[in-house]
């Protein structure tokens, strides 16, 4: 009966497989030539084939599903016969110490073996009906796409006043109307992706990636915080060769690869403005690995990348160059890392810069640099130690110096006004401790620190996108993720902010988030 129902699996694989490869050739030679309407013996002949083996295949599931009951049935009979022989071995039913007992003594090892091998064919021949009986994301193309995403629900208590109410970063003085705290929920930091896979071109694998969330702002509607607007996060798309890959479109900082663990903040990265470079960003990279021995590898990025500068835009619906993209050079950043596995998890150790300029007009050129270094370091099978520091100028674009890049003393638009980069200095690290594979604790620290000599050049004329005052943002968070499930998570976080200025003048809030979601 095995046999047999192996030989069913394989003969449904098959049937499958040929199904789906013959059907976009059908399609395209089903459609007729112009100025035509007849069908082609050839092509109402194929549609029979096809149809002829649509009908051999659900012939073969409903065979399979009867072999799967029959299994079951199998097994629960073998299961009573089991039970009843160690019943009689308990009463004292079975003979002396002789070859019939030796054998009667056997009996119960051998139908346990039995059981076990029925179960595990069983739930072979289960998985392969429920894998051809579930629906799949079907595509316009013949390749395969894959959809993903988190559905994600907040409840969060904050205390203080901050930047962003579900998710902030930044601590801020309190206005006339604002109370000690408030509480509130939001699903806006759910999430979608696709993944497509393409043919082969060059001898490469090709694939692309699309990800969006509900981070976009909120529509003017009434209770429209609860209605938060999707939002493009990443789309690339890859060329993967055996040890190189070329990457192009808007995808997260090659330079920064590392982020904090955190389910209370994923429309903005944990620890953004206070340490954490993050940005996603129009790019084209390639990155080459060299294999070493015991495993261990060296990887190359290189790219270019659109020379962000942080300004918020001036219009809604239409876009206009910044002043980095205004200077007509584009960003350019490199990165070299080691990596090998330790305490069965990847060490890696990496070094990266990155140089772009910017044009404010009438002659007013500004070069923005950082260098940076970033680390993952095992320290034991449970303990693991991750994080990134920066030092650089004008990085308001990547999340740098509170997110500004330079400060003015007048208006833009006089060319007797100057401009200041803002020199910064910053970084985060964390610790995480996995307990079980169902239960992990992290605890993370951050800091940006803006040059207050650069903040104060211009004193109280000093102007900028956001707050030019602020000299420093601290940040921190501990929590812990229990996942009783791979496809379902509880968080629970508390997350503590500090931000200071040029008048010595500091602020403090806090915020505890519970998160619950379901992976897809």
């Amino acid at each position: 009966m095995k046999n047999c129902r192996q030989r069913n699996v394989l003969k449904l694989l098959l049937l499958t497989a040929s199904s789906v490869g013959l059907a976009p050739y059908l399609a395209a030679q089903a459609q007729p030539p112009p100025g035509t309407s007849a069908v082609s013996p050839n092509v109402s002949q194929s549609v029979d084939e096809l149809t002829s083996e649509v009908r051999q295949l659900k012939e073969l599931v409903l065979e399979l599903q009867r072999q799967a009951n029959d299994s079951r049935a199998e097994i629960m009979h073998l299961r009573q016969d089991l039970e009843a022989s160690r019943a009689g071995g308990s009463r004292g039913e079975w003979p002396g110490v002789d070859e019939q007992s030796a054998a009667h003594e056997g009996a119960p090892q051998q139908l346990q073996q039995r059981v076990t091998q029925l179960e595990e064919d069983q739930q072979l021949l289960s998985g392969k009906v429920d894998e051809q009986y579930q629906t799949k994301l079907e595509s316009a193309s013949k390749y395969r796409v894959r959809f993903s995403g988190i559905v994600l629900f907040n409840l969060f208590s904050n205390s203080g006043s901050v930047d962003n109410f579900d998710v902030p970063m930044i601590a801020q003085p309190p206005g006339p109307l604002d109370t000690s705290g408030a509480v509130g929920g939001t699903m806006r930091q759910s999430t979608l992706g696709f993944e497509v896979f393409g043919p082969e071109f060059l001898g490469a694998h090709t694939s692309g990636n699309l990800n969006l969330d509900f981070g976009g702002g909120f529509p003017m509607v009434w209770n429209g915080v609860d209605s938060g607007l999707a939002r493009l996060r990443t789309a690339a798309l890859r060329l993967d060769w055996k040890n190189t890959s070329l990457v192009a479109g808007q995808d997260q900082l090659f330079i920064s690869p590392n982020e904090p663990t955190s389910y209370a903040s994923l429309i903005v990265p944990p620890l953004a403005y206070a340490g954490n470079l993050w940005a996603w960003t129009p790019q084209i990279r390639v990155e080459h690995r060299l294999p070493l021995s015991n495993d261990a590898t060296v990887t190359l990025q290189g790219g270019i990348l659109d020379p962000l500068t942080g300004e918020l835009p001036p219009f809604e619906w239409y876009r206009v160059p910044s002043t980095g993209e205004r200077s007509r050079a584009p960003a350019i950043a490199g990165r070299v890392a080691y990596s090998r596995p330790f305490f069965g998890h990847p060490f890696t150790v990496g070094a990266s810069g990155y140089y772009s300029r910017q044009n404010w007009g009438f002659g007013r050129n500004v070069n923005a640099w950082a260098g940076l270094m970033d680390w993952n370091v095992p320290l034991s099978r449970k303990f693991s130690l991750s994080g990134l520091f920066y030092r650089g100028s004008a990085l308001g674009g990547l999340g740098g110096a509170i997110g500004r890049s330079v400060v003015w003393n007048a208006d833009l638009t006089m060319p007797t006004s100057s401009v200041l980069p803002i020199n910064a200095v910053g970084g985060w690290a964390q610790l995480k401790y996995r307990a079980t594979p169902k239960v992990e604790f992290n605890a993370a620290f951050g800091l940006d620190n803006s040059f207050a000599a650069d903040v104060l050049a211009f004193g109280d004329l000093g102007q900028s996108y956001g707050d030019p005052t602020l000299t420093r943002n601290l940040g921190g968070f501990g929590n812990v993720i229990y996942r009783p499930r791979s496809d379902l998570l509880l968080s629970l976080e508390y997350r503590r902010l500090k931000t200071y200025n040029i008048y010595d003048s500091n602020w403090a809030a806090g915020q505890l988030n519970l998160g619950m979601g379901v992976l897809f």
